[in-house]
């Protein structure tokens, strides 16, 4: 489903979810950002679906890896932001129909957007933590290629998940996570983040619902990622 550029792909999703269905895609037509949004729908209950969200996450890196020169690593900064060699081009959403932990939502929506193209006052050096697929090497990695092969991964995380479980879907996003090398990383039954200093037997726990409340990339006066 194209939108028009003045539209926001998430939150158009959430508002056509109901009625939609799973696998409805939305995506905006601009040349700067890949914006776009999934409608999914889960027999996970409240208390574990939002462990989608890495499958959405695992898929946006994976496509974006299929683009990246030899030379560029596509890494995330836990939860939802996605860096190229360091510079933020962008990140994940979530969002479920329920809050309750006895309910199972009806739908959930992922959405991502990725900064393809370095506007004027985002050339390099300008802003040194943050970068475009543009400047780092991507050539044809427009937006509609980002959505194709985002789509494609996504299908594949999916599938993964019903046949050979989660923990796949885990280590393929943990696997691109940013990381103290000092530190092993898991993933709970809930989707928090579970982090074991090696040598320590203590577990730090950060909790990834109240992280997704407020997603770290976005610039919330702008709506597009943060320079």
């Amino acid at each position: 489903m194209r939108l028009r550029e003045s539209r926001d792909a998430f939150a158009h999703a959430v508002d056509i979810a109901e009625n939609s269905g799973a696998g409805t895609l939305a995506y905006l037509g601009r040349f700067d950002f890949a914006e776009f949004a999934v409608v999914l729908e889960s027999n996970e209950p409240i208390s574990t679906v939002h462990r989608a969200f890495y499958a959405g996450m695992a898929a946006l890196t994976d496509a974006l890896r299929a683009y990246a020169p030899p030379n560029k690593k596509v890494t995330i900064d836990w939860p939802d932001a996605i860096c190229v060699d360091g510079g933020l081009v962008g990140g994940g959403r979530f969002h479920c129909s329920s809050d309750t932990e006895d309910d199972r939502p009806r739908w959930c929506v992922f959405g991502a957007m990725i900064r393809t193209v370095a506007t004027a006052d985002n050339e390099p050096g300008v802003h040194p933590f943050a970068s475009a697929l543009d400047q780092e090497g991507f050539g044809e990695a427009g937006a509609i290629q980002v959505v194709e092969s985002f789509a494609r991964h996504l299908m594949l995380a999916v599938d993964t998940w019903q046949v050979d479980g989660f923990d796949d879907v885990a280590r393929d996003y943990l696997s691109g996570l940013s990381r103290d090398p000092q530190c092993t990383y898991g993933i709970a039954d809930n989707g928090d983040l579970l982090i074991r200093r090696i040598g320590n037997s203590e577990i730090v726990r950060r909790d990834l619902r109240e992280a997704l409340k407020s997603p770290s990339w976005l610039d919330p006066t702008l709506g597009v990622p943060r320079l």
